[in-house]
């Protein structure tokens, strides 16, 4: 069964490392055109622009902050400039810091849900004259957002508040054939594990073994392919719900 996504349009926020950067090479590989942004010029970001040129198709990448509304406004101007419409949205820009509550500063909690959660909204929001019946928006979320993550309140209430954002929107603009949905990872496994330590890495993988049904961490691929499912036409009847990634944590 395919997926369908051949010459589709999509714009992915956050796309040069991790599940971002799986999610934006998985949706080239299926034959869909690709927006993303980065913030920060590195390594990842020129290897993803050769990655996606030896694929083939329609892409950009380009510099953007989506904690910055300006950016924002400015990506989604580039997608309306480039493809003139978008057939899917991935929300999947965030940061996280590990901060104890009575020491959370305002500017970092305004940083994290800026980023996590604003930008969502305003992504969203400005795309909209450029979503048709059967678009799809798949927001990243959290599994971390029902479980409730010490050192994280300002990072977990962000992801819990995607939820309630994807509930409303599916209603709201269901009736226009747009589907929202979230897509929760537990832990996977990106490229961040081998910056670590080896010993601190192995230390990791060994505790959510433990925790994790399969008994293991998530693999990027693994979690970009539930997220092409939800931009395909094979879930056009899902619609307002979370989607848990996590190996049965």
């Amino acid at each position: 069964m395919e997926l369908g996504l051949q010459g589709k349009k999509l714009l992915v926020t956050g796309g040069s490392r991790g599940i971002g950067r799986g999610v934006v090479l998985a949706a080239a590989r299926a034959g869909a055109d690709v927006l993303t942004c980065y913030v920060n010029d590195s390594e990842h970001v020129e290897s993803l622009r050769r990655e996606l040129k030896a694929l083939g198709g329609d892409h950009e990448v380009v510099r953007a902050d989506v904690g910055d509304l300006d950016q924002v406004d400015a990506l989604v101007g580039w997608a309306r400039e480039r493809y003139g419409k978008l057939d899917g949205i991935v929300n999947n820009a965030g940061v996280i810091s590990h901060i104890p509550f009575a020491e959370l500063a305002p500017d970092e909690w305004s940083r994290v849900l800026d980023t996590n959660l604003t930008a969502a909204y305003r992504v969203i929001q400005q795309s909209l004259p450029l979503l048709g019946s059967g678009a799809s928006v798949v927001n990243i979320g959290s599994r971390g957002a029902a479980a409730g993550i010490p050192l994280r309140a300002h990072y977990t209430a962000a992801k819990a508040a995607m939820i309630g954002l994807t509930r409303s929107l599916a209603k709201e603009l269901g009736g226009k054939g747009i589907r929202v949905n979230v897509v929760a990872p537990g832990v996977i496994e990106t490229e961040a594990f081998d910056t670590m330590p080896a010993e601190r890495a192995e230390g990791l993988r060994a505790m959510y073994a433990q925790k994790t049904a399969l008994a293991r961490l998530g693999r990027v691929d693994e979690l970009a392919a539930p997220v092409l499912f939800l931009l395909s036409d094979l879930a056009a009847y899902v619609t307002g719900e979370t989607l848990n990634v996590d190996g049965g944590i």
